[in-house]
């Protein structure tokens, strides 16, 4: 396969690695998000060095037949037990108890990497193979077992964590959830990979030729398995932010209206450091349309705001989004009918302080603001003001 492939592969991951060091910087005790960081990490470095021109490459640096070979599976054992070790600590607990376990698994795993390079030592690959090492080699002393060896422990490591994130997976619900979901695809995908490359060495154990299954199947599975598995670890961290973008968007008719143009900077961080802050910006937003609600106390008329929630019900709108219609309303009409008075205390109905106190009542305001009932009680209450003029 070509080495683009592989090169771009490493690329997207490490571009979501960069994305990380920020709070890598932040965090630098953090032994979950330096798990995590080293996953990518060594994903990235498995594929550059999987990489064909990358394999003749080290070849011949260091001047020794194959010996990106153990390289590579040193790199990917490592991503393996790394992937298994941010689950653990994931899941929490006693913090005694984790720290054994993940000692365990790092102990057994750095003695296989060890074992790889002792069995590379002792066995004779002088042909250099860049992409069916596996299958070239698949009945050669010492070497054969190595390749046995990097196989078993990157699937035990594969089930093992498909089954831990599973297991989490139903005890859980929102990002992490969803998290994990692509975790148990990514790593059903490794497992993949693992028993594709084992059943082509498996293959030439008994005679028969498999190896397109190892050098061409088995890259583009562990591709997808490394996208999905690098997904769900991303997404605890930027589900939340793209979440509060949304709501942030969502709020904005709302804002608009009750906010003037030329007081709206006073409601935007523009100090750089604040410029990626998603919540910050939030609850600035947040903050602005309440206060351009309380500036319009005075004008807010609960009739309005009956009379276009009866209309939306008779149009056959559920009683949530009602509401809101009828909330929207009563704002949009005092916003509009001129220079608002100083606030008057408790000039507030009840059930808009119930709209402002919960963030999904207030979005759903938001996005009802350009309903055209909405508009309507907007145009007649013009109306009536121009007649009584």
């Amino acid at each position: 396969m070509d080495s683009l492939f592989y090169y771009l592969t490493a690329l997207i991951l490490w571009t979501g690695l960069v994305l990380k060091v920020p709070a890598l910087r932040r965090h630098r005790h953090d032994h979950a998000l330096r798990a995590l960081c080293a996953v990518v990490l060594l994903a990235g470095i498995s594929f550059t060095l999987s990489a064909p021109a990358s394999v003749t490459t080290v070849n011949r640096l260091a001047g020794v037949p194959n010996i990106a070979a153990p390289l590579v599976y040193a790199s990917v054992t490592a991503f393996s037990a790394a992937c298994l070790i941010v689950i653990i600590y994931w899941r929490g607990g006693d913090p005694d108890r984790v720290g054994r376990i993940v000692r365990s698994w790092m102990i057994a795993y750095a003695t296989v990497i060890a074992c790889l390079w002792v069995l590379f030592a002792l066995g004779d690959a002088p042909v250099e193979r860049r992409v069916d090492l596996d299958t070239y080699y698949a009945n050669t002393p010492y070497i054969g077992e190595m390749i046995t060896l990097y196989l078993l422990a990157h699937l035990v490591a594969a089930i093992t964590t498909t089954t831990l994130c599973w297991r989490w997976s139903r005890q859980v619900t929102g990002w992490t959830h969803k998290a994990l979901v692509l975790l148990v695809l990514g790593w059903l995908c490794n497992a993949v990979f693992g028993v594709v490359k084992l059943a082509a060495v498996m293959g030439r154990w008994t005679g028969h030729h498999w190896d397109s299954l190892s050098s061409n199947f088995a890259p583009g599975v562990a591709a997808i398995a490394a996208a999905l598995v690098t997904a769900g670890y991303a997404l605890p961290l930027i589900g939340p932010r793209i979440e509060t973008i949304a709501l942030y968007t969502r709020l904005g008719p709302l804002f608009r209206l009750l906010v003037d143009p030329a007081d709206r900077q006073q409601w935007v961080p523009l100090a750089w450091r604040s410029i990626g802050n998603t919540h910050l910006r939030l609850v600035h937003r947040q903050t602005g349309i309440r206060d351009g609600i309380t500036r319009l106390g005075p004008h807010l008329d609960d009739r309005v705001r009956e009379d276009a929630c009866k209309r939306a019900l008779s149009s056959g709108v559920s009683l949530p989004q009602a509401q809101a219609i009828g909330t929207a309303a009563m704002v949009a009409v005092a916003a509009r009918a001129g220079a608002p008075d100083p606030p008057a205390p408790g000039c507030v109905p009840a059930a808009l302080d119930a709209d402002l106190a919960d963030l999904t009542n207030l979005v759903r305001v938001s996005q009802a603001v350009r309903a055209p009932i909405v508009a309507d009680a907007v145009r007649a209450s013009r109306k009536s003001q121009s007649q009584e003029q």
